[in-house]
């Protein structure tokens, strides 16, 4: 080697080596909304975030790596300002630190915090821990609001400063595209599927990718976000609140628009990622058969009793298995009993008191009349109460009617509260775990049951902390949910005897229980267990509550709710939701109805029938009320609730209530029939009110004839 060479080698050295002292001098700072990169007093480059992106946080310099939590993102910078990765979390991020040797990170969300640890800034800064999107749009719709801020002169530099924005790929896509340019249009589509991104933003950019002109585009950005979702813990067994999915990118908002348009093609790779990943989303049924019927339109029957027939299996496992909304279904039947009750009720009280007039009123007035007589003499005026004129068998029937009334009210007071409970946010994400589901999850005030722990343990377990899930499924007893999760549990650790001897202990209580069926090998052919298949292979099948048992842990079932009504009758009016303690109050009133009826049946018959007869107004009123003249019998109830439930079906034509999920008066076929049913109690209460009167008659006759 000459001299000269030499010479030049140790030069090229020396620059080497002040060139590494200069990069380890160099150092990010923030100042305001600008990041800026230094080397002592030389700038080597800056970056500027507006303020639409929310809070910067930081940065964390870890060798010639820099970290910046911008709103729930965090960026990670090379010393050249290229962005080497991009981690997406559940919230704000709020403090970086890696005193430890590894870079943690702190995220804020509403009520609660998170803490996660970020792994090889090479490979990507993968979170250690499992990181559950909230149904926030402000943190979904994070990556896409950011590209939209970006103005269009400044879209090639936004491009080469966030390559890993795919809404940014996507945005120069489309300017290429009405610019002709076709290869760079697809070169930019085929970056933006080059993202690693939560599958919320999977779904939004799939709708922007397939509004754009590149439906395979968007069915590849649809099977991503179906991957993802999966290994996140999202799982189609769970229900979907509307909101929760508007979060999630809005997929059925999508459907909607293409259904309007009449493109069926792409409405049904639309559906076809909802039935796998949501099928159970608040609207799905209606959703789905107005797919159908639009199918059946063009003469694709097959496909569209195909659509109906999975629209029937998902009331499996739901309330009385009817389905998602079953609860707004027993809602209305509470309210449509509630309404006749009160009616028929109000009959035969009207009825009883015009009959028990005038004896009452001649027995009233030596105490000092029929109203005076309350304050001068009370308790010998109970005694010539309304009721104590009625028979026995009467006051029988009113007691009857009092006792539907408690259990119809109730029944709307139970369904009202399951129903809401059920709706709960904590239970309507796709998923169970994570700081958000965890956080709304207490606050639902979950009642101590087997149902609970399930929930409890479930949301432990999918978020890794087996320990806490055992003790909570534990718990839980023998309930066969729980024995097949901590099956999984055992398969984790690897004791497989275990497992399979948890899972059929599960079978045996739960013959149709298809997550065990699954774990044991006997592949049953359900959504769950396909979803399973098909995203999560070979991992074994979580159980996850039916909506029965949510609706237990919730509220409990309606005997358990009239029990505990019953031994706290004040709490009804306590602090409540405005409708709730209008119930409560309503409650409340029919169980002193019920008392009052109740304790009629003690008090001696005031006068006879003979006394009573059958005044004029009586026979009116007869006439007028089907029924309400004949409780002695067990047909005059029955033919009394009949006109009752009639007219509260009739109803919602005055507009003062309705019952929107069970039956609609207004349509021409149940008018009609609603409409023959009244026709035809009146008619069997005028032929009996005449057999009634004609045996009066006979029996007037013979007493004056005996005088």
């Amino acid at each position: 080697m000459s001299r000269t060479l030499r010479a030049r080698l140790r030069q090229w050295g020396l620059l080497a080596l002040l060139g590494l002292h200069s990069s380890a001098g160099a150092d990010a700072v923030l100042e305001g909304r600008t990041l800026r990169y230094e080397d002592g007093p030389r700038l080597l480059w800056q970056r500027t975030y507006p303020a639409g992106l929310g809070d910067l946080t930081g940065p964390l310099n870890v060798g010639n790596l820099t970290y910046l939590g911008v709103g729930p993102e965090v960026y990670v910078l090379n010393a050249d300002s290229t962005v080497q990765a991009r981690v997406d979390l559940p919230g704000t991020v709020t403090s970086l630190d890696a005193s430890s040797g590894t870079v943690r990170v702190t995220t804020q969300g509403d009520g609660y915090t998170e803490r996660f640890t970020l792994g090889d800034a090479a490979q990507g800064a993968p979170v250690q821990e499992r990181v559950v999107p909230p149904p926030d749009l402000e943190i979904t719709g994070w990556l896409a609001r950011a590209a939209d801020a970006v103005p269009q002169s400044q879209l090639a530099q936004a491009g080469v400063q966030d390559p890993t924005n795919p809404f940014i790929a996507l945005r120069q896509a489309r300017l290429a595209s009405t610019q002709d340019d076709t290869f760079t249009a697809l070169s930019a589509v085929r970056r933006a599927l080059s993202a690693e991104i939560p599958f919320p933003a999977w779904v939004m950019l799939a709708a922007r990718l397939d509004s754009a002109g590149f439906p395979a585009a968007a069915n590849l950005a649809l099977d991503r976000a179906r991957r993802d979702a999966a290994a996140r813990g999202f799982d189609p067994e769970i229900s979907v609140s509307r909101d929760a999915l508007s979060a999630y990118g809005n997929p059925s908002g999508y459907v909607g628009t293409l259904l309007a348009q009449n493109r069926l093609t792409r409405a049904g790779a639309w559906l076809a990622y909802l039935r796998e990943v949501h099928p159970r989303f608040e609207g799905g049924p209606a959703l789905y058969l107005r797919y159908a019927n639009l199918l059946d339109a063009q003469g694709r029957g097959g496909e569209a009793e195909e659509w109906r027939q999975f629209t029937r299996t998902l009331r499996a496992g739901t309330l009385y298995n009817l389905g998602p909304d079953g609860t707004k279904q027993v809602r209305d039947a509470a309210r449509l009993m509630t309404v006749a009750l009160l009616l028929t009720l109000a009959a035969s009280f009207l009825t009883l008191k015009v009959r028990a007039w005038r004896v009452q009123g001649e027995d009233t007035r030596p105490l000092g009349g029929r109203f005076r007589s309350v304050l001068r003499r009370p308790l010998s005026r109970a005694r010539r109460s309304t009721l104590a004129y009625a028979s026995f068998g009467e006051r029988l029937a009113l007691v009857a009617l009092a006792l539907g009334l408690v259990a119809a009210v109730g029944g709307w007071q139970w369904t009202n509260h399951t129903g809401q409970g059920l709706r709960a946010a904590a239970l309507t994400s796709g998923t169970y775990g994570g700081g958000w589901v965890t956080a709304r999850l207490g606050d639902l005030n979950l009642r101590p049951s087997p149902d609970a722990a399930l929930l409890a343990g479930l949301s432990a377990q999918l978020d890794g902390d087996n320990s806490v899930a055992r003790a909570q499924y534990t718990r839980a007893g023998q309930d066969a949910c729980a024995l097949n999760n901590l099956g999984v549990i055992a398969a984790g650790r690897g004791d497989v005897p275990q497992s399979r001897e948890s899972y059929r202990a599960a079978l045996a209580i739960r013959p149709d229980l298809a997550a065990a069926a699954f774990n044991l090998g006997l592949n049953p052919g359900t959504p769950g267990t396909t979803f399973q298949q098909s995203y999560r292979p070979g991992q074994p099948r979580l159980c996850y509550p039916e909506q029965r048992s949510l609706a237990r842990a919730v509220s409990g079932d309606l005997s358990v709710t009239l029990q505990r009504d019953l031994q706290q009758p004040l709490a009804l009016l306590g602090d409540t939701p405005s409708q709730s303690a209008r119930l409560g109050a309503a409650l409340l009133g029919a169980l002193a109805l019920l008392a009052g009826t109740a304790f009629a049946l003690l008090v001696p018959r005031a006068a006879t029938e003979a006394r009573l007869r059958r005044p004029a107004a009586y026979r009116l009123l007869a006439l007028l009320l089907p029924g309400a003249a004949l409780l002695e019998g067990a047909w005059g109830g029955m033919l009394l609730l009949a006109w009752g439930a009639t007219l509260a079906a009739l109803a919602p034509l005055t507009g003062l209530i309705t019952y929107s999920q069970l039956l609609d008066p207004a349509q021409i076929t149940t008018r009609n029939l609603l409409l023959a049913v009244l026709i035809g109690v009146y008619a069997l209460n005028t032929l009996v009110f005449a057999l009634i009167e004609l045996r009066y008659a006979r029996t007037r006759r013979r007493e004056r004839a005996e005088q």
